[in-house]
């Protein structure tokens, strides 16, 4: 932040902001330099502190009764709801896909609120986003191919072979779209709250973001998460469904 004097006499603040990803340092691994971003730290923490989770979850399953409460039943209405989730979707030929998906909704999500505990939401960083979307982008074509064969690679020739660069550029957007989408969302969030903690009064600053956060933490990071996984799972279903 620095402070200038105007030809007025006033006292004007010009504020300088860095929205870009800061880095912690550098490891060297057999040559190779790996640069310690705040992305990598945040995902770190996140994956942290699911993992913990889960070990928790794992270590009281023999606790689990038919009559659930508690952890239990908190845990089998999030894993039930989800799996109705994806069976709405794409119905039964895709439910082994669930564990990954499940996997992936709660790490955006988690990743997408994680501005409300001081972290820069790694999902503001276009790297992870376009890594989770190159991730659909190859089970689309890998469950294409699986269920439908030769079928599937005649219909990116269809409805003439000369239509086959518009299919290709198609099938490329998808992944570009998807990362985006969420990206786009989150980063914006992002710099938004980040500009008014640095220019509302220090007063202000513990009242005044809350309505903000309210909306691109929870709201905009709950729909984001919701948006991406619908549209990868769609896309996914698109590709094994035979037309009609």
């Amino acid at each position: 932040m620095v402070w200038y004097i105007n030809r007025g006499g006033f006292l004007r603040r010009w504020i300088i902001l860095d929205f870009n990803i800061k880095n912690f340092g550098v490891v060297s691994i057999g040559g190779v330099k790996l640069w310690i971003t705040e992305t990598m730290v945040g995902t770190w923490i996140i994956m942290s502190v699911l993992i913990v989770f889960a070990v928790v979850v794992r270590a009281n399953l023999h606790k689990f009764s038919e009559v659930p409460s508690g952890l239990q039943n908190v845990v089998e209405a999030i894993v039930e709801a989800f799996d109705n989730f994806l069976r709405g979707l794409a119905g039964e030929k895709l439910m082994f896909l669930g564990n990954w998906y499940f996997t992936v909704f709660v790490f955006v999500l988690f990743s997408n609120i994680s501005g409300l505990f001081f972290l820069r939401p790694p999902t503001a960083d276009w790297s992870l986003t376009v890594t989770l979307s190159l991730v659909t982008f190859v089970l689309i074509h890998a469950m294409g191919v699986n269920f439908r064969k030769f079928r599937y690679l005649k219909s990116l020739f269809e409805p003439n072979p000369l239509f086959f660069p518009l299919n290709i550029m198609g099938e490329l957007a998808r992944p570009i779209s998807l990362s985006f989408r969420i990206f786009g969302n989150i980063v914006a969030g992002t710099i938004l709250l980040s500009l008014l903690y640095s220019m509302a009064p220090v007063f202000l600053r513990f009242f005044a973001p809350i309505p903000l956060h309210g909306f691109f933490d929870i709201f905009a990071g709950v729909l984001q998460t919701y948006v991406f996984c619908v549209l990868s799972f769609s896309f996914i279903s698109g590709a094994v469904t035979e037309p009609e």
